[in-house]
C-alpha cells in the first residue's frame, strides 16, 4: 500500500527532500500497479513537473492549490462541519482510531488533513483502506474537480486517490463557473452557500470499525 504513501507525500508541502525521491516514487507506482495506468500517467506527470519547476514556483502553485481558501482544502472535515463544535468531536474521535491503530501525530498536525488520512490508510490491509476512502472519495473527487478547472498541477494527484475507492464519485460541482475562485471574502461567504457532504449519518468517520 505505499502508493498511499506516495500520494500522502506529493499533496505535503513541497521540500528539497520530496526532490530527491521523485524516481523513488515513480518506481512505487509503476511496481506496485494499485492505480490504473492513466492515473498512474497524470502522477508521473506530476512528478516530471516537480523535476523540471523550481522550487520557488512548486511552492507558489502548491500555496494556490490549497491554501487560498476553504473550496480546496486539505482539512476534509472543513467540508463537512466548516469550524462548527462538530468539526472538533469528529476530530477527537478520528485521533482516537488513529491511535488506536497506532498511529500517532505530529505536533500541530489535525487528523482530517487528507495526507495524514492517506498515511493511516497505507497501514491498512487493501480492503479496510478501500472501505474507509470511500467515505471521503466524493470530498477528495470535488477538490480535484476544482484544481482541474483552475489547470492546478496538482489536479491530477486528487484525482489518483478518488480513484482508489472502490465506488465511483458523485459529480458534487458541475454547475460551478470555469473561473472560480475563492480566495476572496465574498467568495470564502458564497463557498458556504452549497449544500454540505457528509459522511454518511455520523460524525465524519469511516464505517466498519469502531
Amino acid at each position: 500500500m505505499l502508493t498511499f504513501r506516495v500520494l500522502s507525500a506529493l499533496l505535503r508541502y513541497p521540500t528539497a527532500e520530496l526532490q530527491q525521491q521523485i524516481d523513488e516514487a515513480e518506481r512505487i507506482l509503476h511496481g506496485e500497479s494499485l492505480l490504473r495506468s492513466a492515473h498512474v500517467a497524470g502522477v508521473c506527470a506530476f512528478l516530471q513537473y516537480l523535476r523540471e519547476t523550481p522550487e520557488l514556483d512548486v511552492e507558489a502553485a502548491y500555496v494556490d492549490a490549497f491554501d487560498r481558501g476553504r473550496s480546496t482544502s486539505l482539512y476534509v472535515f472543513e467540508h463537512i462541519h466548516g469550524d462548527s463544535r462538530a468539526r472538533g468531536e469528529a476530530m477527537v474521535k478520528l485521533l482516537m482510531r488513529y491511535r488506536m491503530h497506532g498511529l500517532d501525530l505530529q505536533e500541530r498536525e489535525l487528523p482530517d488533513y487528507l495526507p495524514l488520512f492517506l498515511e493511516f490508510l497505507s497501514t491498512r490491509p487493501a480492503a479496510e483502506a478501500g472501505k474507509h476512502l470511500a467515505e471521503v472519495r466524493d470530498i477528495v473527487a470535488l477538490i480535484g474537480q476544482r484544481l482541474r478547472r483552475r489547470e492546478s498541477p496538482y489536479a491530477p494527484l486528487l484525482e489518483a486517490v478518488a480513484s482508489l475507492s472502490p465506488a465511483n464519485p458523485r459529480v458534487l460541482d458541475s454547475d460551478a463557473k470555469q473561473d472560480e475562485r475563492d480566495d476572496t471574502p465574498a467568495a470564502l461567504d458564497a463557498a458556504w452557500e452549497e449544500a454540505p457532504v457528509v459522511f454518511n449519518d455520523a460524525g465524519g468517520l469511516p464505517s466498519g470499525t469502531t
